[in-house]
């Protein structure tokens, strides 16, 4: 995750915050700062409705998706920066490995977040051992480009006590991380670990669907990419 001080699952549990004194978000300056001198030009995001940015609006917050927050940052840097997401609600990592890798391929992208899986495992016999083949396949194709791979995990929501009708799928999703994280080592991803994030915690985190993060999360999501990509950055 971000090089800063971890805070703890408590830390900011219960509070309501806007986006303007959010303490999990990053001021635009904070974002640019950590993103000057990105060799990015051509930005993609793959997957399912998490790439597409699906959530509810929340109060206080733009009613942006993470990656449309990212590459916004990444433009505020390097206003040449062209941005492609195929991201599309329901996906499975088998429909994007047919119908998405292709056109980012074509895009020919430098920087590509790959966001898949979830979908596969609310499939009755769900093969984590054909996920992890379908990601890898996508990962080698885009990393033979010299593109580089950015992913993440999900976060441990389920012990808030509104999630509970979706507490059987946490086994599902925590293997679906461990499947995640193992691609980020074999490609060499910016890797973003939001599993224990403080975020996790929030009642107002999770939309009415208990799948995806409201607005508000999202937010929080694109300030962690932005801190791996921007650790990533100092490293080269």
């Amino acid at each position: 995750m971000s090089s800063t001080t971890p805070l703890s699952a408590d830390d900011h549990p219960a509070a309501t915050y806007t986006e303007s004194d959010d303490p999990l978000i990053l001021t635009e300056r904070q974002a640019h700062v950590l993103l000057t001198g990105a060799p990015w030009r051509r930005f993609a995001v793959l997957g399912d409705s998490i790439a597409a940015g699906t959530g509810d609006p929340s109060p206080g917050y733009a009613p942006t998706g993470w990656a449309d927050r990212v590459a916004a940052a990444l433009t505020a840097v390097e206003p040449a920066i062209t941005y492609r997401n195929t991201g599309r609600i329901g996906a499975t990592s088998t429909q994007v490995l047919d119908r998405q890798l292709p056109e980012i391929l074509e895009f020919a992208p430098d920087l590509v977040h790959v966001n898949c899986g979830g979908n596969d495992l609310f499939e009755p016999g769900a093969d984590l051992d054909r996920l992890y083949e379908n990601l890898s396949t996508i990962c080698a194709a885009l990393a033979a480009t010299g593109a580089q791979l950015s992913v993440f995990t999900v976060a441990d929501v389920w012990d808030v006590e509104r999630m509970a009708p979706m507490r059987p799928m946490r086994p599902k999703m925590a293997a679906l991380n461990d499947v995640v994280r193992a691609i980020a080592t074999e490609y060499d991803a910016v890797f973003t670990e939001f599993w224990e994030h403080p975020v996790r915690s929030r009642p107002e985190l999770m939309s009415a669907d208990l799948i995806h993060f409201t607005t508000s999360g999202h937010a929080v999501v694109a300030s962690e990419v932005i801190k791996s990509l921007g650790a990533r950055i100092a490293a080269s």
